[in-house]
């Protein structure tokens, strides 16, 4: 079996390769190759993959290339995890709208609609790249906006899932809390990527009872404080919302702090230039402790689990993927693409049957819903208005003043990366 990381230079690179190594039953790679235009990260990077496997006695081979279509030719299954721009262009993202007041964030709002009009092109053309030299390849996204990527993929014919860590985190989170292994919590996770809600979480399977009333009951301080909400907030809805809620509902709050701190993006750079330097010294070979700091936790496990379904190994069969609504709620297109559990195999995700939503919720999903479709509409054709109108539409914006405001600064900062622009 071979696999591909595009952007396999990223620092998040050895979490996945400890995840390869130590799942080697569940998928046993033969063949990795990881792509990067940035040789000399990819150099680091690579050295260090290199020392995990042998390391933990994996047979597999790693190689490293910056010639895309040579490191993805006959791969079975390709793993998308680019940055277009950079932390950098992440920097901006955090910080050029909290100037308009609102919240500055790489995948929601402005931010993350800067973000989308960056990646939507040049993960098309990568599809595209690797559907001319292995059309039966799948394509495993964990780019950020991961549902607007995906369905961008989806649209154009590709064989792509979408990928998040968001509930394996909690999966993780509620086995400790509860004492049981993690295969035996199952996520009633329904939503859109980094929107989306815990409903149930029930033992044994879909069918399981459910626990999270016990879990309010018992764990609520701990839940409440890892979301950074109110326990009576928490206590009140009877569900767990992802902490990228906090955006929606405590906007003008977060939009304070983040005034008052250095970007995430910040953090990253200047943790990057330590894990990098770690990276280089040839006696590590284990992933260090740092690296839990960067962000994606059980990212590796995740993807493993994925990789396996699809390419009909020992994956679960159930899990957690961004893929077509096809019905399962019902007050979205089809082709939405919603973030639930869902059967995997080797033909794809099909989205298990949801509990009628709360207008709370299906109100906010709609919405945003809406915006994805302009969003990605202004990502593949470009233009100004297009942009205004994904703006306007957003729940974050939603006011002329600041869509007309954010759209000039949005372009303004991401110029060199929009065709059209």
């Amino acid at each position: 079996m071979k696999l591909a990381v595009v952007g396999g230079g990223s620092t998040y690179t050895p979490e996945l390769i400890d995840g390869f190594a130590r799942l080697r039953d569940t998928l046993p790679v033969e063949e990795l190759v990881l792509v990067d235009p940035a040789a000399d990260r990819l150099e680091l990077v690579g050295g260090l993959a290199r020392r995990i496997f042998a390391k933990q006695d994996h047979a597999g081979k790693i190689t490293t290339t910056t010639d895309l279509d040579a490191g993805v030719a006959g791969a079975d299954a390709v793993l998308l995890q680019l940055r277009v721009g950079g932390q950098a262009a992440r920097n901006q993202d955090e910080t050029w709208p909290l100037e308009c007041g609102c919240v500055g964030q790489e995948t929601t709002g402005a931010g993350g609609l800067a973000k989308a009009l960056r990646t939507v092109p040049v993960v098309l053309d990568i599809a595209e790249r690797v559907r001319r030299t292995n059309p039966d390849a799948w394509i495993i996204d964990f780019t950020n906006p991961v549902g607007i990527v995906t369905r961008a993929l989806l649209q154009a014919g590709h064989k792509a899932v979408g990928l998040c860590n968001v509930a394996i985190g909690f999966q993780r989170k509620f086995a400790r809390l509860l004492d049981v292994n993690p295969s035996e919590v199952h996520l009633d996770h329904v939503g859109l990527n980094h929107l989306t809600w815990e409903l149930g979480v029930r033992l044994g399977g879909p069918d399981g009872e459910n626990v999270l009333p016990k879990l309010l009951a018992e764990h609520g301080d701990a839940i409440a404080d890892d979301l950074h909400m109110p326990r009576q907030i928490v206590d009140r809805l009877g569900v767990v919302p992802s902490y990228y809620l906090r955006y929606f509902y405590a906007h003008d709050e977060v939009v304070r702090e983040l005034g008052t701190k250095p970007s995430r993006a910040a953090e990253v750079a200047a943790m990057e230039k330590e894990l990098l330097a770690m990276y280089g010294d040839p006696t590590l070979d284990t992933k260090p402790e740092l690296l839990a700091k960067r962000g994606g936790a059980f990212y590796s496990e995740a993807a493993v689990d994925l990789a396996a379904s699809l390419l009909g190994g020992g994956g679960s069969p159930v899990q957690v993927v961004n893929t077509y609504n096809n019905g399962t709620l019902p007050f979205l297109p089809d082709d939405a693409v919603i973030e639930v559990q869902a059967r995997v195999g080797h033909d794809g995700a099909t989205p298990l049957a949801v509990p009628a939503l709360d207008p709370l919720y299906a109100g906010l999903i709609a919405n945003v819903t809406a915006y994805e479709d302009l969003a990605l509409e202004a990502a593949l054709r470009g233009g100004r208005d297009r942009v205004f109108k994904a703006l306007l539409s957003h729940p974050l914006i939603g006011q002329y003043e600041y869509a007309e405001q954010l759209t000039d600064r949005l372009i303004a900062h991401n110029r060199e990366h929009l065709a059209w622009a």
